[in-house]
């Protein structure tokens, strides 16, 4: 039995499962978390990796692996491959004034020409401006950017700091793939080039020797040093958490997924770039060689977190209390934007709640108001990317709260299209092992995907009536 490895290292955890590669069945799998924050010492994700591969039943028998990881988030490299500063994640959000100097100087419509994205505080470039300005001193002494994945890869590999790592601080040796390099907003998916440009105005200096991550393409492959943790292993690009879900979902013309995890996204797979303006559609490259429009939210899963502790239950009783209610909980409406949003593009909002009367005012409306206020932001992404030419035959609905009987059927009344919910599994690092087993054989395999739920389709016009009205 020929096994592969994938790895999703996301913001709060390292998971790692190990594939046969003939039939795509889980052999075996670890995992290891990751300290909360916005801003993280990458260091803990080099241990998390160990831990969860250790976890796993090690490498010894295994032919490849991959490393998929959350998107955007900046690690700065010293010339001696040293991290200056704890890494700044996506979801940190203090370079949205960065974000909005950076749109003001290219312009917006330039943006998307040249990358396929508008600056928002999620995206590297936005950080490397927050660097420059906040900690001059650091921005100067960069000489390397990478990602998560990208720095997880070079460390698997065997490289890093002298005294830490068995091939030392080789930065010229940093890989990555189309679609986190996509993630950037310095780089064109179409065109598989960084903009230097862009970068130096980032960082308010000549970036020209700066070094970045080479672009591989979705086969090709670099492999482990001697001596390193995965020595003689075909590696395989990895990439960004997003299009790893795509690739171990399958997903197809005519699927569009909603990932319901840390945040909310709504992706679908093309032929064709999106380049949009207005920034509502991220036009990212995916890891098939195709391309990712995407919209984002910062508010998902953990909405329904906060609503559960308010009303103090578990997400079982949430849920229960949420079809206890008609549908529009009865005119409540939340506007769910606890931790500020990204689309729409408000890092300074905080959540609202509309409606209440003393009818309204019931544990079972609020419930119901949270998962409605939470699809209905997801529900909002799904029109903006069929703005875009994106087809929805169907939604394939993912993440920890979608196996709540509750979201799989308020979601089939709150989006037009018909929702399935496939079996919960760890897709980000099926995707990576998608990735690796692609490395290794040259051919991209396709493995089954089984379903948990499929609703029968029952819109109810008036939940996103009652969202739009109070947007």
């Amino acid at each position: 039995m020929t096994l592969v490895a994938g790895v999703d290292s996301s913001t709060q955890s390292c998971k790692v499962v190990i594939r046969d590669l003939e039939t795509g069945e889980v052999v075996r799998s670890g995992r290891a978390t990751h300290p909360d924050g916005t801003e993280v010492d990458p260091a803990f994700w080099w241990d998390a990796l160990q831990s969860a591969l250790a976890d796993a039943g090690g490498l010894e028998d295994v032919a490849a692996i991959s490393v998929g990881g959350q998107q955007h988030g900046m690690v700065a490299l010293d010339v001696d491959g040293r991290v200056i500063r704890p890494a700044l994640l996506w979801n940190d959000t203090r370079s949205a004034d960065a974000a909005s100097a950076l749109t003001a100087e290219v312009g917006a419509e330039e943006f998307a020409r040249r990358t396929g994205v508008v600056p928002v505080a999620s995206f590297t470039a936005t950080k490397l401006r927050w660097l420059a300005d906040a900690e001059p001193g650091n921005a100067e002494r960069v000489a390397a950017v990478a990602l998560p994945h990208d720095w997880l890869t070079w460390r698997l590999r065997g490289f890093g700091p002298e005294g830490e790592s068995p091939l030392g601080p080789v930065l010229h040796e940093l890989v990555t793939d189309r679609s986190d390099a996509s993630g950037t907003a310095y780089f064109d998916g179409e065109s598989g080039e960084y903009d230097r440009e862009l970068l130096s105005l980032a960082l308010r200096r000549d970036a020209s020797g700066v070094v970045l991550p080479r672009v591989l393409g979705p086969a090709e492959s670099v492999t482990g040093g001697s001596g390193s943790l995965s020595d003689g292993l075909v590696i395989a690009p990895g990439c960004g958490d997003n299009a790893g879900a795509a690739l171990g979902l399958g997903a197809a013309a005519g699927d569009v997924v909603v990932s319901i995890g840390t945040s909310g996204t709504v992706f679908a797979v093309t032929d064709a770039p999106v380049r949009d303006a207005s920034g509502a559609v991220a036009g990212f490259a995916d890891a098939s060689g195709l391309y990712l429009p995407l919209v984002a939210t910062l508010n998902a899963a953990r909405v329904l977190d906060a609503v559960a502790r308010l009303l103090g239950v578990d997400h079982d009783e949430l849920g229960r209390l949420a079809l206890a209610a008609e549908a529009g909980s009865n005119g409540l409406v939340l506007q769910p934007y606890f931790e500020g949003e990204r689309t729409p593009n408000l890092p300074d909002a905080t959540a609202t709640l509309f409606g209440l009367t003393l009818a309204s005012t019931t544990r079972e409306n609020l419930a119901r108001a949270a998962v409605e206020g939470m699809l209905s932001g997801l529900a909002d992404g799904l029109d903006a990317v069929r703005k875009h030419g994106v087809t929805a035959e169907r939604v394939l609905l993912v993440g920890g709260a979608a196996q709540n009987p509750a979201v799989s059927a308020i979601a089939a009344q709150v989006f037009d299209a018909p929702v399935v919910v496939p079996l919960p599994g760890e897709y980000v690092a099926a995707g990576a092992a998608v990735q690796a087993a692609w490395a290794l054989t040259g051919e991209r395999p396709a493995w089954p995907v089984s379903l948990s739920a499929e609703p029968a389709p029952d819109t109810r016009a008036v939940i996103r009536e009652q969202y739009a009205a109070r947007r």
